[in-house]
């Protein structure tokens, strides 16, 4: 007699218990089953764990053994999205992810939480982790030039400009606030616009100025469509905030636009 008995409509197994020796039925519901050595077993579906890998496989252990700069950018990602789906792995889903980012991490990095939960097995929790570690990597990125005790040149601004500013697709305007040595203090997003522009208000800017002890200001924006030529609208707005800012002794020493391939400064070009 065989160990194992199957009903007609196969929606449950029999089997004789063999420590009672009576009759029981299993449900087959969220069983696999599967043939080994001529009679069946079944298996629990389970989800693609990163612990579950050999040792020599795992990114975390990888990372601690041979340092993160040994492993590949699918394996770092993997990391941060902890475990698969019940259909993929950690690592085949961060490479749906570099690949939705076209395999590039500055490309990457413009997605936003909602660009990446569009791919399945990734949700909303996974998202915001990846969004999180990239936002930390573009802040490591600008930090270096904020620890200049003197900005000297436009070209320190801009260098920091495009790394805070560089994965925005709209335009922001934003102020840097400098002592008298020209030491960054801070610097803050004033306004946020859409594609083509933003608009600024000075009586937030020069509030902040004084909230900071800022004697000179730098203002800044983006220009996501890579031109770098000032608008008319960008030369008003530089004149009125440099007037306001003179009446509190406050000086505006510069205006730079920066997109992905540059910048313009205003004071090189002798507009300010």
């Amino acid at each position: 007699m065989s160990w194992f008995s199957y009903l007609p409509d196969f929606s449950v197994f029999q089997r004789v218990d063999p420590f009672i020796g009576d009759l029981v039925q299993i449900p087959l519901s969220g069983i696999v089953r599967h043939k080994i050595i001529g009679y069946p077993c079944f298996m629990q579906e389970h989800k693609y764990s990163i612990k579950h890998w050999a040792k020599d496989d795992r990114p975390r252990e990888k990372l601690l053994l041979n340092g993160a700069e040994n492993l590949s950018n699918s394996e770092l990602l993997a990391i941060l999205i902890h475990n698969g789906s019940r259909e993929k792995s950690a690592v085949d889903l961060a490479k749906e992810v570099l690949k939705l980012g076209k395999d590039n991490l500055s490309e990457l990095g413009r997605l936003s939480i909602k660009d990446l939960m569009k791919i399945k097995g990734i949700g909303e929790a996974k998202a915001i982790t990846i969004a999180a570690a990239l936002e930390l990597g573009r802040r490591r990125q600008s930090a270096n030039p904020l620890q200049k005790t003197i900005i000297s040149t436009s070209r320190d601004i801009a260098d920091y400009l495009q790394a805070r500013l560089k994965d925005y697709r709209h335009e922001i305007f934003a102020v840097l606030f400098l002592n008298r040595a020209n030491k960054i203090n801070h610097f803050e997003i004033i306004s946020e616009g859409g594609i083509t522009g933003t608009v600024a208000d000075p009586r937030v800017i020069l509030r902040k100025a004084l909230e900071e002890d800022a004697v000179n200001i730098i203002l800044c924006h983006n220009h996501p469509s890579g031109s770098l030529k000032p608008s008319r609208a960008d030369e008003q707005l530089t004149a009125k905030i440099k007037e306001a800012a003179r009446l509190l002794d406050i000086a505006v020493i510069d205006h730079i636009i920066v997109s992905e391939t540059g910048y313009y400064s205003f004071a090189d070009e002798g507009l300010i």
